[in-house]
Protein backbone atom coordinates (compact mmCIF):
# COMPACT_ATOMS: atom_id res chain seq x y z
CA UNK A 1 0.00 0.00 0.00
CA UNK A 2 2.61 2.33 -0.55
CA UNK A 3 0.45 4.72 -2.15
CA UNK A 4 -1.18 5.10 0.99
CA UNK A 5 1.49 5.55 3.48
CA UNK A 6 -0.27 8.73 5.21
CA UNK A 7 -3.65 8.05 4.51
CA UNK A 8 -4.77 7.45 8.10
CA UNK A 9 -3.23 10.98 9.03
CA UNK A 10 -4.68 12.69 5.61
CA UNK A 11 -8.32 10.93 6.39
CA UNK A 12 -8.02 12.17 10.03
CA UNK A 13 -7.70 15.55 8.59
CA UNK A 14 -10.29 15.57 6.38
CA UNK A 15 -12.99 13.93 8.72
CA UNK A 16 -12.06 16.38 11.96
CA UNK A 17 -11.83 19.71 9.04
CA UNK A 18 -15.61 18.81 7.91
CA UNK A 19 -16.64 17.75 11.27
CA UNK A 20 -17.56 14.32 10.46
CA UNK A 21 -18.02 11.57 12.67
CA UNK A 22 -16.26 8.40 11.95
CA UNK A 23 -19.98 7.07 11.57
CA UNK A 24 -20.46 9.87 8.85
CA UNK A 25 -17.83 8.50 6.87
CA UNK A 26 -18.34 4.79 7.49
CA UNK A 27 -22.01 5.29 6.09
CA UNK A 28 -20.72 7.99 3.31
CA UNK A 29 -18.03 4.19 2.44
CA UNK A 30 -20.80 1.68 3.13
CA UNK A 31 -18.88 0.27 5.79
CA UNK A 32 -18.82 -0.32 9.47
CA UNK A 33 -17.27 2.48 11.92
CA UNK A 34 -14.62 -0.16 12.97
CA UNK A 35 -13.17 0.19 9.68
CA UNK A 36 -12.66 3.48 9.61
CA UNK A 37 -11.37 3.26 13.20
CA UNK A 38 -8.29 0.63 11.64
CA UNK A 39 -8.18 3.36 8.98
CA UNK A 40 -6.97 5.68 10.88
CA UNK A 41 -5.11 3.70 13.51
CA UNK A 42 -1.84 5.26 14.30
CA UNK A 43 -0.16 1.52 14.68
CA UNK A 44 0.26 0.18 11.56
CA UNK A 45 -0.22 -3.45 12.98
CA UNK A 46 -3.90 -2.30 13.28
CA UNK A 47 -4.22 -0.36 10.69
CA UNK A 48 -6.37 -1.75 7.22
CA UNK A 49 -7.22 0.58 4.48
CA UNK A 50 -9.93 1.09 2.49
CA UNK A 51 -11.23 -1.14 -0.79
CA UNK A 52 -10.65 1.31 -3.90
CA UNK A 53 -14.42 1.51 -4.22
CA UNK A 54 -14.11 2.29 -0.61
CA UNK A 55 -11.43 5.36 -1.33
CA UNK A 56 -13.50 6.81 -4.63
CA UNK A 57 -16.60 6.90 -2.41
CA UNK A 58 -15.05 8.64 0.01
CA UNK A 59 -13.13 11.27 -2.35
CA UNK A 60 -16.69 11.74 -4.10
CA UNK A 61 -18.54 12.40 -1.00
CA UNK A 62 -16.09 14.49 0.12
CA UNK A 63 -15.63 16.44 -2.77
CA UNK A 64 -11.33 15.69 -2.14
CA UNK A 65 -9.05 15.25 -4.83
CA UNK A 66 -7.82 11.55 -5.09
CA UNK A 67 -4.14 12.85 -5.30
CA UNK A 68 -4.74 14.68 -1.91
CA UNK A 69 -5.51 11.25 -0.55
CA UNK A 70 -2.36 9.67 -1.79
CA UNK A 71 1.36 9.37 -1.42
CA UNK A 72 2.38 10.24 -5.19
CA UNK A 73 6.29 12.30 -4.11
CA UNK A 74 8.02 8.58 -4.30
CA UNK A 75 6.26 7.06 -7.06
CA UNK A 76 8.01 5.71 -9.97
CA UNK A 77 9.95 9.28 -10.23
CA UNK A 78 7.87 10.76 -12.78
CA UNK A 79 4.95 11.56 -9.95
CA UNK A 80 2.82 9.15 -12.33
CA UNK A 81 -0.12 6.89 -10.33
CA UNK A 82 0.14 3.55 -11.93
CA UNK A 83 -2.94 1.83 -11.70
CA UNK A 84 -2.54 -1.21 -13.22
CA UNK A 85 -5.22 -2.60 -15.58
CA UNK A 86 -7.04 0.67 -15.89
CA UNK A 87 -6.29 2.89 -18.91
CA UNK A 88 -9.19 5.40 -20.07
CA UNK A 89 -7.64 6.56 -23.02
CA UNK A 90 -5.50 6.06 -26.00
CA UNK A 91 -5.33 9.90 -26.73
CA UNK A 92 -2.25 11.90 -25.55
CA UNK A 93 -4.65 15.38 -25.20
CA UNK A 94 -4.66 15.79 -21.76
CA UNK A 95 -8.55 17.12 -22.14
CA UNK A 96 -9.68 14.30 -23.88
CA UNK A 97 -8.54 11.61 -21.69
CA UNK A 98 -10.12 13.94 -18.92
CA UNK A 99 -13.59 13.75 -20.36
CA UNK A 100 -13.43 10.27 -21.38
CA UNK A 101 -12.23 9.45 -17.38
CA UNK A 102 -15.39 12.15 -16.59
CA UNK A 103 -17.70 9.76 -18.71
CA UNK A 104 -16.52 6.54 -17.12
CA UNK A 105 -16.84 7.34 -13.46
CA UNK A 106 -20.07 8.89 -14.37
CA UNK A 107 -21.18 5.44 -16.27
CA UNK A 108 -19.81 3.26 -13.02
CA UNK A 109 -21.16 5.58 -10.17
CA UNK A 110 -24.79 4.54 -8.30
CA UNK A 111 -27.53 6.18 -8.07
CA UNK A 112 -28.71 7.16 -4.69
CA UNK A 113 -31.27 4.03 -4.74
CA UNK A 114 -28.69 1.74 -5.81
CA UNK A 115 -26.69 2.75 -2.87
CA UNK A 116 -29.06 2.18 -0.71
CA UNK A 117 -29.66 -1.01 -2.00
CA UNK A 118 -26.27 -1.50 -1.82
CA UNK A 119 -25.78 -0.45 1.60
CA UNK A 120 -28.46 -2.47 2.97
CA UNK A 121 -26.76 -5.79 1.29
CA UNK A 122 -23.78 -4.46 3.05
CA UNK A 123 -25.62 -4.52 6.47
CA UNK A 124 -27.42 -7.80 5.76
CA UNK A 125 -26.36 -11.13 7.76
CA UNK A 126 -24.35 -13.51 5.52
CA UNK A 127 -27.62 -15.92 5.49
CA UNK A 128 -29.57 -12.94 4.61
CA UNK A 129 -27.14 -11.91 1.67
CA UNK A 130 -27.40 -15.60 0.62
CA UNK A 131 -30.62 -15.80 0.10
CA UNK A 132 -30.87 -12.66 -1.69
CA UNK A 133 -28.03 -13.81 -4.46
CA UNK A 134 -30.09 -17.65 -4.69
CA UNK A 135 -33.55 -15.13 -4.98
CA UNK A 136 -31.22 -13.05 -7.89
CA UNK A 137 -30.02 -16.12 -9.79
CA UNK A 138 -26.48 -15.37 -8.68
Amino acid sequence: MRYLQTFNRRLRQIREGGRLSRWDVAQMCGVDEESVTSWESSDPRHRSFPSVTELLDLCLRTETPLESMLDLDEVGGDGQLELPGLAFSNSDDLTEALKELELEINRVQLSDDESELLRRFRNATAENRRMILQILGG
